[in-house]
């Protein structure tokens, strides 16, 4: 079949011209293997162009939301790739799952301003169930298919198959954004996108779109309404989150998972004791790094186009307990649980029992949101079950607090979610197995770790480092800030070429995808 393409390259251009597009071509189609990452040089020098165009059109509002609309959906192209290929007069065009997006953003936005401006009430809830129903079809289509097929043939010894169905990037989190948005409609909480140019600006929001964090329509719209003004602050703050966010993903994260962390998970019994224990807490900083690094860029770009996203980590390996590392871990996504689907299912309001049992669901359906795998349901209901569990003896047991318990509290919960994220980081059952398994032959051995650290002196200095940054008292993390502020231009642009220099020097198999591009 020929494309395009195909044709446009039998035109004659001169050899110098002619090797210009050879060369800049790649970089504008969407490459499996070199996905648009916000950790990739190629992505600070499109959002710098972009991002000229979009602050001298700060004055045409029409412009600046097609504009960004557009952006996004070819952003969207090249972060995730086409699926098939549609003909049209003889020419193959590759079709990418954006239509997804625009579909979704469409068809919620008009049934949700049809069920806010009737006044029936039967008729509203049937118009909410048609699009929290239709939403989450397309997230099961397209999620747990295959997922749902391999256990039933499992079940029945059977060989049923589908087409390969790949999942759309970041389909999660604009579905729970469109749920979100058709329910605060429904209760009331909010108005209707003032147009579907506006609606459909939200949705696609590039910056949050493929990776979080989850913001709903209620907190984003109203900014739509609010001119384009960055003061020096916001653009001091908007850099900083960018430079911290690069340094946690690009050097901390992917440097430990390519040099120590993937090759330990990937065959545990290979490794001593102590290397699947340090790959363990090596996990338990990448996952960190890599999410709170995407959020911090994700925030800093959107608070350089006017836009202001609460925090979505804050230092969650400080919690004194499992409920508390769910106020501080992906808050988005924890909030948007609690108000959506722990409420709606009787939340706190149906007695002791259903509590336990309505927190325990919650995070069951939490873990299964992060993949079609049943590691992550087991992960969701371990974390259900202790949060449950902690209700329950919070009502009898009173322990002083002082800084000793705390510290003890901290270090507890810390190892609970550190052996949760095996199953979420395990690629089966079985390796999750030998994990638990080999450190659970831990013996002292001081001679021995020493070697193994030196061995990897490299990733053990970074994670030391990582742990650092993450504990850190506020107050020191806010003096920086506060620093970082009174440096001048040149001085952050040189600590900018810095980190750039380091995201290079430490990368070792080129930018690395952010472990949630795959929720």
């Amino acid at each position: 079949m020929k494309t395009f393409l195909d044709d446009i390259s039998n035109f004659y251009l001169p050899d110098y011209i002619d090797s210009i597009i050879n060369d800049i071509a790649p970089y504008f189609v969407y490459d499996a293997s070199r996905p648009l990452l916000f950790n990739s040089a190629f992505f600070m020098g499109f959002f710098l162009v972009f991002y000229l165009v979009y602050v001298i059109s700060k004055k045409h509002d029409h412009f600046r939301k097609v504009y960004l609309i557009a952006f996004s959906l070819y952003f969207y192209y090249l972060a995730g790739g086409n699926t098939m290929d549609i003909n049209i007069l003889g020419y193959s065009f590759p079709l990418n799952y954006f239509v997804l997006l625009v579909i979704c953003a469409v068809a919620t936005h008009l049934l949700a301003v049809k069920m806010y401006n009737t006044e029936k009430r039967s008729t509203q809830k049937l118009l909410l169930i048609i699009i929290i129903v239709a939403n989450l079809l397309m997230l099961a289509y397209f999620k747990y298919t295959n997922f749902l097929i391999d256990n039933i043939n499992a079940i029945f010894n059977g060989n049923f198959a589908l087409h390969n169905i790949i999942l759309p990037i970041g389909i999660s989190f604009f579905v729970f954004e469109a749920i979100s948005y058709g329910v605060d409609l429904y209760r009331r909480q909010m108005k209707p996108a003032d147009s579907l140019l506006d609606f459909c600006f939200y949705i696609t929001f590039f910056p949050k779109l493929v990776a979080g964090p989850i913001i709903r329509a209620k907190d984003f719209l109203p900014q739509m309404k609010n001119k384009l003004h960055l003061t020096k602050e916001d653009a001091s703050a908007a850099i900083f989150l960018i430079l911290i966010g690069l340094v946690k993903k690009a050097i901390i994260s992917d440097y430990i998972s390519t040099n120590f962390v993937d090759r330990v998970f990937d065959s545990p019994m290979s490794y001593t004791a102590f290397e699947n224990l340090m790959a363990v807490y090596g996990y338990t900083l990448q996952i960190y790094c890599d999410f709170s690094g995407y959020s911090d860029i994700a925030i800093g770009l959107s608070l350089l186009m006017g836009f202001t996203i609460p925090p979505n980590f804050l230092t969650p390996y400080k919690s004194q307990s499992v409920t508390e590392f769910w106020r501080r871990w992906h808050i988005s996504l924890s909030s948007w649980l609690r108000d959506y689907l722990y409420i709606s299912l009787g939340g706190n309001r149906k007695g002791k029992v259903r509590t336990y049992v309505n927190l325990f669901l919650t995070m069951l359906i939490g873990g299964l949101w992060h993949g079609a795998s049943w590691k992550f349901v087991i992960w969701g209901g371990l974390h259900g079950t202790m949060l449950a569990i902690e209700r329950f003896f919070k009502q009898f047991i009173k322990i002083p607090d002082n800084r000793f318990t705390r510290i003890i509290y901290i270090i507890l919960t810390f190892h609970f979610v550190a052996f949760c994220w095996i199953f979420f980081r395990a690629g089966s059952f079985e390796l999750a197995g030998d994990v638990i398994s080999n450190i659970g032959n831990l013996t002292f051995a001081p001679t021995e770790w020493l070697a193994i650290l030196e061995g990897y002196r490299n990733v053990f200095i970074l994670l030391v480092i990582g742990y650092i940054m993450h504990f850190l008292p506020e107050k020191f993390v806010n003096s920086i800030k506060a620093g970082f502020d009174t440096i001048p231009l040149l001085g952050k642009a040189t600590l900018a070429g810095l980190i750039f220099w380091m995201v290079f020097a430490t990368a070792s198999s080129g930018p690395q995808p952010f472990i949630y591009f795959q929720f």
